[in-house]
């Protein structure tokens, strides 16, 4: 067993494999212009099943360390890199090599599952590795240890009651958000979520270095609020859009989603199933509208 690195790091011929973005049909708003049908590139997440061959009693052993969300790509490199930097290995001498797991069960794992051969030396204690995941600030789903627990949502489908919004509204969005940032105006290192109404009121602001931690925080006020569900709200971040973001702001039932940045495919596939609408690149006057964009009452 040999380590998958066939190419130097840096050769740019490996920089953007085909499977790291995909294509999506979007709308996009400008100013108070009706929405223009374009083709968008979005950039590709799926979830990576890590697995670990480990030594016990001198019996080879195999199971699930862990799921991290990730595009497509070079996937043994960050395997290898999620290794070191969680401390399970402190050199290359700890690995016997990483290969993509060639006894999945189902369609989807096909390509989303490496397994990681240790070294017979290597001990690996499990019950420490899965308290530090839950805890990481930085990935909603790193605690997740199956790809069927990432893709399985017990959120239902949101109601088609609206809310129904004016571009005018979301175009005011971004500057009520920045101007509202105290964390980051002092740091310049925080992310935001915020609630609004269908009328662009600021109702509920939070910040945190973890931009899940953020929505965590709203939703949670929320829910000790009494406000839950929240069909009638709008939700904006201030970073792009990833699966569970969408997974978190469906949960509680928010039916708009918008954000500064982009989306990922995965977020879109699930929105679109939640029947969530998913605007972004929220900015400048101008933004895309990804999924069930007849929320969007009026261009104007």
């Amino acid at each position: 067993m040999t380590f998958f690195l066939p190419h130097s790091p840096m050769d740019p011929a490996i920089l953007l494999p085909a499977a790291s973005y995909e294509f999506a049909t979007i709308q996009k708003v400008s100013g108070s212009g009706p929405p223009i049908t374009a083709s968008d590139q979005l950039a590709a997440e799926e979830p990576l099943e890590i697995r670990v061959g480990y030594e016990l009693a001198g019996q080879r052993q195999h199971r699930t360390l862990s799921v991290t969300m990730r595009t497509p790509g070079h996937d043994e490199e960050l395997a290898a890199g999620f290794l070191l930097t969680e401390g399970l290995i402190q050199s290359q001498t700890d690995l016997l090599g990483i290969i993509p797991c060639p006894d999945v069960q189902k369609a989807e794992e096909a390509g989303n599952v490496v397994r990681a051969e240790l070294a017979a030396h290597v001990q690996v204690d499990f019950a420490a590795m899965e308290r530090h995941f839950y805890t990481s600030s930085s990935c909603g789903v790193c605690g997740k240890t199956s790809i069927d627990a990432v893709r399985t949502a017990s959120c239902p489908v949101l109601p088609t009651a609206g809310p129904h919004l004016r571009a005018a509204v979301v175009h005011q969005l971004p500057e009520k958000l920045r101007a509202a940032q105290a964390g980051f105006e002092q740091t310049g290192g925080q992310h935001a979520s915020a609630l609004f109404s269908p009328e662009g009121e600021l109702l509920l602001l939070r910040e945190d270095v973890g931009r899940h931690n953020a929505l965590d925080k709203v939703i949670g006020a929320a829910l000790l609020a009494g406000w839950l569900p929240l069909h009638q709200h709008i939700l904006l971040v201030s970073g792009r859009v990833s699966f569970e973001l969408v997974q978190k702001a469906a949960a509680a039932g928010i039916g708009v989603l918008a954000a500064v940045g982009a989306p990922s495919s995965l977020a879109i596939q699930a929105a679109e199933s939640f029947g969530m609408t998913v605007l972004g690149f929220v900015r400048n006057e101008r933004f895309n509208i990804y999924s069930h964009g007849w929320r969007l009452a009026e261009a104007g």
